[in-house]
């Protein structure tokens, strides 16, 4: 069979305008989401992600998260997700990215960038991944202020695709080849690039994703535990420690959705029917309780009401699992700080370590998977099962070590009943950090916009 010419932009061009959309094969090359604005059911659906405005604080919500991430940033600021409209505003107000005044400022790298915006598969196409990952967050703010969008999941004749070269490895580092992926797959990996566990390479600051032994919490943990790999190091208990991001690609997979070859998009993305009843797809990204026709209803008998309730009821057991989880933790951290005080050594403290960063990790995998209640309700409830177990093991240790240098009461906790007094139980100076995260947003963000604008022109 002759194999068929690459269409010409005006070729595509009338393409688009015969199918409705309208768009030009330029303005589809653009990381610009606007661009796409005459796909306009798929794009109005889009738009729909700012309806997610309420911003939710997890740290007030839960204090115990300023104690387990000491150290970290997160125990400085973390709000609950809100729609992919937000990304690149979230993660500019986020006390986590500092107040970088200038380009080679700032506590983060440049990779903090990378599942935020279609600015970034174009700006590594552009320059090459390693330019990308090199320098400091502050370096892509001119360069990166479209959110989460049309580009990211899409190429530019409009079918899905994988957008950075480092999810491309992870993929196939699990044998998941796109030639060869059936479309329900190709869904889930689009999603997988960004709702994955990673971390940054020490050294040249990539994102990998550590799959090389298997996408599993254990597999991970062994993984990581080979490379002597941690995130940070506890401010109390000084244990390696390691954050899990958003892992919901690897505890969907192992759930009965997962198994079956459900992809994200089934739930959180339907094609759903408009009033003309003309199908598209839905990228309001959402909860699947809302197009309960067009996602649970597609192949479960029971009612929305009966399936609500299944997950309410998996979201509370998680919930009281997870506090009690997390007052082990908070104990053994303290205890661990304790025990340095008494001069306990470096040998006596190892196991205790261990046991702690064990205990976090498996606590860290099941609450940060967003959704996990209805993705995988028993991984999580298994995993927090193991993280009470491992904490046992660091305190009952602990206890050994206390005794050993002499304490044998009590370790006693400071009021950590709010996020403030939290965070002012570790010296955290947060008036300063909000001062100094206003000053940046006022001064420096609009010198971003401005500058973006005047190279690549668009509109966010």
């Amino acid at each position: 069979m002759r194999k068929m010419p690459k269409p010409s932009a005006l070729v595509l061009s009338a393409l688009f305008t015969s199918l409705g959309f309208g768009a030009t094969a330029e303005q589809i090359t653009n990381a610009d989401n606007s661009s796409y604005q005459r796909f306009s059911k798929q794009y109005q659906s889009w738009l729909q992600t700012s309806e997610s405005s309420d911003i939710e604080d997890a740290l007030e919500e839960d204090p115990n998260l300023v104690i387990l991430w000491a150290g970290y940033g997160f125990a400085k600021d973390y709000n609950k997700a809100r729609g992919h409209h937000y990304a690149i505003t979230d993660i500019r107000n986020t006390l986590r990215t500092g107040a970088p005044m200038t380009k080679d400022e700032g506590p983060m790298p440049m990779a903090c960038w990378s599942c935020k915006s279609p600015d970034v598969p174009r700006y590594i196409e552009t320059n090459g991944e390693a330019e990308y990952f090199k320098g400091m967050w502050a370096k892509g703010g001119d360069e990166i202020t479209n959110s989460i969008g049309c580009g990211t999941c899409h190429d530019n004749n409009l079918r899905l695709r994988i957008s950075t070269p480092f999810a491309q490895r992870a993929m196939d580092t699990i044998g998941w080849q796109w030639d060869s992926a059936d479309k329900s797959q190709k869904q889930t990996m689009v999603c997988g690039q960004c709702h994955v566990e990673y971390y940054f390479e020490p050294g040249n600051k990539f994102v990998k994703f550590p799959w090389d032994l298997g996408t599993n919490t254990d597999d991970i943990e062994r993984y990581y535990d080979n490379i002597n790999f941690a995130d940070w190091t506890h401010a109390l208990s000084k244990a390696p420690m390691l954050k899990a991001q958003h892992p919901g690609f690897e505890t969907t997979m192992t759930s009965t959705h997962g198994r079956n070859n459900v992809s994200c998009t089934d739930c959180h993305m339907p094609r759903v029917t408009n009033e003309e009843g003309r199908k598209y797809t839905d990228h309001n990204v959402g909860n699947p309780f809302d197009r309960f026709e067009f996602t649970c209803g597609r192949c479960h008998t029971q009612s929305q009401d009966e399936l609500e309730k299944v997950v309410h009821d998996y979201k509370q057991m998680i919930n009281d699992a997870k506090l009690k989880a997390e007052k082990q933790l908070v104990h053994a951290h303290f205890e661990a700080k304790a025990a340095w005080d008494a001069g306990a050594s470096e040998a006596e403290m190892k196991p205790v370590l261990t046991a702690i960063r064990h205990a976090q990790w498996r606590w860290d995998m099941s609450i940060a998977s967003h959704g996990i209640h209805a993705h995988n309700p028993t991984e999580a409830l298994r995993l927090l099962a193991t993280s009470l177990d491992r904490s046992a093991d660091a305190r009952t240790e602990l206890a050994r070590v206390l005794a050993k240098h002499g304490i044998t009461e009590t370790v006693k906790i400071p009021d950590i009943s709010t996020e403030a007094k939290a965070q002012a139980a570790l010296g955290m100076d947060m008036d300063k950090m909000r001062a100094d995260k206003a000053r940046f947003l006022q001064e420096i963000v609009p010198q971003w916009d401005k500058a973006y604008q005047e190279k690549y022109g668009g509109s966010k």
